[in-house]
């Protein structure tokens, strides 16, 4: 069943609406990520699950149960807030038995599942400590094992690694999701890093201005944005705007300027008709040739390289074919090339997505 239902729920602040009218389904031991910019009501949705916001209308439900009216402390969840929040004259151990206190665990068994939920985290010799004299990634990870140790039904993460330095927050994304793997909790993760949700996730449910564009897993939602939003907040993208030709069972023939006619898969131009149309193409998905080089059958046109944004092992460049500016990210072997080169820009239809016009 279900293990977390959202019903038409609305939050409002005042006049101020942060949740339109919402309905998802999160399948027990899913890890679900919402995902949006700042002040899109990610937040919110997940703060009412927890139970520290009340829902303006509509109804929350977690293992077939109605939320609503049930205080935070009965709704046996996890929570790991940005900050952590832990006891800073709290050992370790007490930080993570805290939530056990008030679940009537006898004490026999408090000290095994606290150093359970230690060694989960892969902390097994750091009971004694104090969170001062732990790392970042370290008092993150703590944090974790005392929103599990409760054993809770759901698992709310709250942007949990967004104080992490960039290589450390790499490492911990992987760890959050082997355990989540492992313990098989229902999570509901929120983020505002695409690289997060698209790693971590089974299911997204992509937000902005208090609304769901769409909900999908990473690749539906990578491959086959169902908004120019989503298009342009998942990585970057060239959205060109033309015409559909025609949108048959198998394709829909989209004709946009410089590159002509693009026959893009049906399946990634859901809902386009005969009219104005727009082809959206992932920058990592055109690719730059030298001229006179081997196209293999792709789409083509002349471009000249304005600006070359090197990045190690990819670089990003921005060209201009005909009267246009488009993203071009490649790998590199070898020397970039360099600006003001005249080169041949290439993709396969098959690499990209159609959004009805307007």
């Amino acid at each position: 069943m279900s293990t977390v239902i959202l019903d038409n729920v609305v939050k409002r602040f005042g006049t101020f609406t942060a949740v339109h009218p919402t309905s998802l389904e999160i399948p027990e031991g899913t890890f679900l990520t919402l995902l949006g910019p700042s002040g899109c009501g990610k937040t919110t949705n997940l703060r009412m699950i927890a139970g520290l916001l009340d829902p303006t209308e509509g109804e929350i439900r977690i293992g077939g149960k109605r939320m609503n009216d049930v205080p935070i402390h009965r709704r046996n969840l996890g929570i790991v807030f940005q900050n952590y929040a832990l006891f800073p004259h709290k050992s370790v151990a007490d930080n993570v038995a805290f939530g056990l206190k008030y679940r009537d665990v006898p004490k026999s068994e408090v000290a095994g599942r606290v150093q359970a939920a230690l060694d989960l985290v892969q902390l097994p010799d750091v009971g004694s400590r104090f969170p001062r004299e732990l790392s970042g990634g370290q008092q993150q990870r703590i944090a974790l094992a005392r929103a599990i140790v409760i054993e809770p039904d759901v698992l709310l993460l709250d942007e949990p690694l967004s104080a992490l330095d960039a290589n450390l927050r790499e490492d911990m994304r992987v760890e959050l999701k082997r355990i989540q793997d492992q313990i098989g909790v229902t999570t509901v993760f929120v983020t505002h890093d695409q690289s997060e949700a698209l790693a971590m996730s089974d299911q997204i449910v992509v937000m902005s201005a208090g609304r769901v564009e769409q909900v999908g897993t990473p690749e539906q939602v990578y491959n086959s944005p169902a908004s120019e939003f989503v298009a342009n907040f998942l990585g970057a993208s060239n959205i060109v705007e033309g015409r559909c030709t025609e949108a048959g069972p198998d394709a829909a023939q989209l004709e946009v300027p410089v590159f002509g006619t693009v026959s893009v898969p049906a399946d990634k131009a859901p809902g386009i008709a005969r009219g104005p149309a727009k082809l959206v193409l992932r920058a990592e998905k055109l690719q730059l040739l030298p001229q006179g080089a081997e196209t293999g059958g792709r789409i083509t046109a002349e471009a000249v390289v304005e600006t070359v944004d090197y990045q190690g092992q990819t670089v990003r460049y921005f060209i201009r074919a005909g009267d246009r500016q488009f993203q071009a990210i490649n790998m590199i072997d070898g020397h970039p090339f360099a600006e003001g080169s005249t080169v041949t820009a290439a993709f396969r239809p098959v690499d990209c997505a159609g959004l009805p016009g307007g």
